[in-house]
C-alpha cells in the first residue's frame, strides 16, 4: 500500500488546576475557539468543545504524525498563556498537570459530540471528579486516586 490512511479521534478531558471555577461563561466560547486554532495549527481539527467552570471536554481529530501528549501540551500551554494575556483578571488560571484522552470510533462521534454539548446539564447531577472516575473505569484505565488530582 503506497498511502497511509488514518482516522484518529480522541475525547480529551482535563480540568483547571485545583478545579477552580475559572472558565466563566463570558469567555468560555472564546477559549474553545482559541483551543480550536491551536489544534488546527497542529494539523488537527476540533470537532466539539464543552465543559463547565472547572473543566473541558474536547473531541478532536488528530493528524497521524501528532502524538496526543504533544497536542494536549500545546493546547494547555498556549491557551493558558492566551488567557493570562487576554484576561489579566484571571491571573490564577492554570490547567491541571494531567489529562485523559480516550479513543473514539468514527461510528461513535455523534454520541460523544452530543455528550460534550450537554455538559452543563450533565453536571447538575455529577461532579467533575465523579464523571472523570467513571470515564476511567468505563475504559478500563487503572488509576491511583492519590495521584489523579493535583
Amino acid at each position: 500500500m503506497g498511502q497511509s490512511y488514518t482516522c484518529l479521534h480522541h475525547h480529551v478531558i482535563f480540568s483547571t488546576k485545583d478545579r477552580r471555577s475559572l472558565i466563566t461563561p463570558d469567555f468560555r466560547q472564546r477559549l474553545y475557539n482559541y483551543i480550536g486554532g491551536i489544534i488546527k495549527g497542529q494539523k488537527g481539527q476540533l470537532l466539539a468543545a464543552g465543559g463547565t467552570r472547572d473543566h473541558v471536554h474536547l473531541l478532536v481529530r488528530i493528524h497521524s504524525q501528532t502524538a496526543v501528549s504533544n497536542l494536549v501540551r500545546e493546547v494547555k500551554a498556549n491557551s493558558s498563556k492566551w488567557v493570562h494575556e487576554t484576561f489579566p483578571a484571571k491571573f490564577l488560571f492554570a490547567w491541571q498537570a494531567g489529562y485523559s484522552a480516550l479513543s473514539v470510533s468514527y461510528s461513535n462521534l455523534d454520541q460523544v459530540r452530543a455528550y460534550i454539548q450537554r455538559q452543563e446539564e450533565h453536571h447538575h447531577t455529577a461532579s467533575f471528579e465523579e464523571e472523570f472516575i467513571a470515564f476511567l473505569k468505563c475504559h478500563g484505565i487503572t488509576y491511583d486516586e492519590r495521584y489523579t488530582w493535583d
